[in-house]
C-alpha cells in the first residue's frame, strides 16, 4: 500500500489534498448516515404503531421522521458517488504515473531482454500492474477500510440504542462472514492465478503469431497455429470453469452465513419487542441496519480476490521495474554535443564482449576511426561485426576496455547524447503503423514537411512517395510491412539523414536493394558521409571498396586491416573473399 500512496503522491493530480480529503469526507459520511437512516425509520413506526397521540400529530411526526429518513439514505448513497467525482482525478493521475513509469522502464531495458519478451504477456504485465493501482486505492482505501469502520459504528449504534446483543450480533456475523470469505477466496487464489496465467499465455501466443504472421503463411502453418491457441484456450476454458465453481461455492457459504445473521437478529429483535421493551419499528430499524452492512460485504469476496490479484499483478509490475537496465547513466555522466562541424572521433580501446547465448564474442578489439572517415567491417555472419555496432550506439557496453567518442568513455556520457550523435540504418529497418512522414520525422521531433521531403528525396524516395495517392500520408502497416524492404530500407536512411548525425552507421544499409537503386543510394551515401564519420558493415565488398580502412573480423577478432588495395595485396582473408564475390558476380 505504501507503493500506491507514493504513486498517488507523485500524480501530480489537481487539488490534490483537497480531494483526498473530500473522498474521506463523503464516504465515510455515506457510511454513517447508512446506519443512522433505519433508526429514523424505526422512530417513525413506532409512531404509527403508538395508540396515545391523535391521528394528525401520529401524520406529522411520521411524516417528519419519514422525510429525515429519505434524506439521510440519500445521502448514504449519494457519498460514494460523489466520493468518485471528487477521487476520480486522483485515481485516474495514480493509474497514468503507474502505467507510464512501467512502459517507460521496460523501455529502457537491455537488447537482451526484449529480444527474449513476449511483447503480449509484457504489455498486459504494464497494462494489469497499473490497473492494480487502482483497484488497490478503490477497494482498501474506499471499501473494506470504510466497511470495517462502518460496522464498528453499527455495533455502538446498535448497542446504545437497544442493547448489547445487537452490537455482538452483528460483529460475530460480519467477523464470521468475513472469515470464511477470506478461507474460501485463499483457496480461490491458485484457481484466480491458474487462470491468469492461461489468460496470458493465450494473448501471448496470438500477439506472437500476429506479429509474424508472414512466417506463419511462408510455412503454411496457419492452421497449427490456430491449433495451439485453441489448445490454449481450451485450458483459460478449463481453468475459467474451475474458477466459477469455487465462486458459486464461496456464494452460497455467504449467503448462508448472511441470513443466520438476519435470522438471529430478528429473533432477538422478536423477543425484545413481544417483552415491551422494544417497539415495532426498532425491529425494522436493527434489521434494516445490520442489511445495510451486508451490502457492501457482498463484494467482499470479490473485493478480497481483487485486492490479492492486484498485490501479484504489483509484484510482476514490480519485478520488471527491479530488473536494472544494463545501460544508465553514471551520476556523474556528461552530456555531448551534436552541433559541432564534421564528424566525431570514434575508439575502440580492447573492447571484449559475449553474449550469454553465444559460444564466442568480441575478443580485444582496438581500432580508431578519425572524425570524417569512413571504417569499413567485413567478415562472415556471427563474426561480432553486429555488437560493434551496438557497442557504438551504446546499447551495449562493453565487459571489457573502452568505447569512447571525441575521447570520452561512453559509460560516462549520457545516453540520450550518444544516441543524438550517433544514428543507425539497419539491414532491417523497422517502421511503426505511421505515416511515412511521421516514420522519417520519428528522429527529429518537430521536424518541417520540408525538412522531411529534403530527407526523402536525398535517400532517392521522391519518385516514389509522389506516385502514392497520399504521398507522405500514407500508411506503411505494422511494421512497415506494405513497403517492399527495398522501401523500407530507403525510409530507414531517411530518417538518419534527418536526423543529421555526426557518426552515421550503416547496417547492410543497401541490401534489400536493386543494383540500380543501391548505385544510385551509393551515390546517396557518399554524399552523406561527407563531414561525419561513417561506420560501415557490409557483405558486398564492393560497397565498401572506397573506405579510409577496412576491418576483417572474424570470430570476434580483427584479423586483418587496411585498404581496399593493401588488403588485396596481402592475398589475406579480405583477398579471398573479395575474389569469391566478383567470381560470382
Amino acid at each position: 500500500m505504501g507503493e500506491v500512496l507514493d504513486l498517488v503522491g507523485r500524480s501530480r493530480a489537481p487539488q490534490l489534498r483537497l480531494r483526498l480529503v473530500g473522498a474521506v469526507v463523503f464516504t465515510l459520511g455515506g457510511r454513517m448516515a447508512g446506519v443512522l437512516a433505519p433508526l429514523l425509520l424505526g422512530k417513525a413506526v413506532n409512531i404509527l404503531a403508538a395508540k396515545g397521540p391523535a391521528a394528525a400529530q401520529v401524520a406529522w411526526g411520521f411524516a417528519g421522521l419519514a422525510a429525515g429518513w429519505a434524506l439521510i439514505r440519500f445521502l448514504s448513497q449519494a457519498g460514494p458517488n460523489l466520493r468518485d467525482i471528487v477521487f476520480g482525478p486522483v485515481a485516474q493521475a495514480a493509474w497514468r504515473r503507474a502505467g507510464a513509469d512501467t512502459f517507460a522502464h521496460a523501455l529502457s531495458l537491455s537488447v537482451d531482454f526484449h529480444q527474449t519478451k513476449r511483447t503480449g504477456t509484457l504489455a498486459r504485465t504494464v497494462d494489469r500492474g497499473a490497473r492494480a493501482v487502482d483497484v488497490l486505492l478503490r477497494v482498501l482505501a474506499f471499501n473494506l477500510g470504510p466497511t470495517a469502520i462502518e460496522l464498528v459504528f453499527a455495533a455502538i449504534v446498535l448497542t446504545k440504542a437497544y442493547d448489547w446483543r445487537f452490537g455482538l450480533v452483528a460483529l460475530a456475523t460480519v467477523g464470521f462472514y468475513g472469515a470464511v470469505t477470506f478461507a474460501i477466496s485463499n483457496w480461490r487464489i491458485d484457481h484466480r492465478r491458474a487462470l491468469i496465467e492461461a489468460e496470458s499465455r493465450a494473448s501471448g501466443q496470438a500477439v506472437d503469431a500476429l506479429l509474424n504472421y508472414e512466417t506463419v503463411k511462408a510455412f503454411g502453418a496457419e492452421q497449427r497455429t490456430a491449433d495451439g491457441y485453441e489448445d490454449a484456450l481450451v485450458d483459460y476454458a478449463r481453468a475459467s470453469e474451475t474458477a466459477n465453481v469455487s465462486l458459486s461455492i464461496l456464494n452460497i457459504v455467504q449467503g448462508a452465513v448472511m441470513s443466520a445473521g438476519l435470522g438471529v437478529m430478528a429473533i432477538i429483535a422478536g423477543m425484545e419487542a413481544s417483552a415491551g421493551r422494544m417497539g415495532v419499528g426498532d425491529v425494522t430499524a436493527s434489521i434494516l441496519i445490520l442489511t445495510s452492512l451486508y451490502a457492501p460485504l457482498n463484494i467482499l469476496g470479490f473485493a478480497y480476490r481483487e485486492v490479492r490479484q492486484s498485490i501479484i499483478d504489483m509484484e510482476a509490475m514490480r519485478a520488471l521495474k527491479g530488473q536494472a537496465p544494463d545501460v544508465a547513466d553514471a551520476p556523474d555522466a556528461i552530456a555531448l554535443t551534436n552541433r559541432h562541424e564534421g564528424g566525431a572521433d570514434l575508439t575502440f580501446e580492447a573492447v571484449s564482449y559475449r553474449h550469454s547465448a553465444r559460444t564466442e564474442g568480441l575478443i580485444d578489439v582496438s581500432f580508431h576511426a578519425p572524425a570524417g572517415a569512413t571504417v569499413a567491417l567485413v567478415g562472415p555472419s556471427g563474426s561480432g561485426k553486429t555488437t560493434l555496432v551496438r557497442l557504438a550506439l551504446r546499447l551495449i557496453d562493453p565487459q571489457a576496455g573502452r568505447v569512447l567518442i571525441d575521447g570520452h568513455d561512453l559509460r560516462h556520457v549520457t545516453v540520450a547524447s550518444v544516441r543524438g550523435m550517433v544514428a543507425l540504418v539497419p539491414q532491417d529497418v523497422a517502421l511503426f503503423n505511421e505515416t511515412l512522414a511521421s516514420n522519417i520525422g520519428f528522429a527529429k521531433p518537430g521536424a518541417t514537411e520540408a525538412e522531411i521531403w529534403a530527407a526523402a528525396e536525398a535517400a532517392e524516395l521522391g519518385p516514389f512517395i509522389q506516385g502514392l495517392p497520399d504521398g507522405l500520408n500514407t500508411k506503411v502497416g505494422e511494421r512497415g510491412l506494405k513497403l517492399s524492404g527495398g522501401e523500407r530500407q530507403r525510409v530507414g536512411l531517411a530518417r538518419a539523414l534527418l536526423a543529421d548525425p555526426r557518426i552515421l552507421i550503416l547496417d547492410e544499409a543497401t541490401s534489400a536493394l536493386d543494383s540500380r537503386t543501391e548505385a544510385a543510394i551509393q551515390q546517396t551515401l557518399r554524399r552523406a558521409r561527407a563531414g561525419r564519420t561513417t561506420l560501415i558493415v557490409a557483405h558486398r565488398l564492393s560497397t565498401v571498396a572506397d573506405a579510409d580502412e577496412i576491418l576483417v573480423i572474424k570470430g570476434g577478432k580483427v584479423v586483418e586491416r587496411g585498404d581496399h588495395n593493401s588488403l588485396l595485396a596481402k592475398k589475406g582473408e579480405y583477398a579471398a573473399l573479395w575474389r569469391k564475390q566478383t567470381r560470382e558476380a
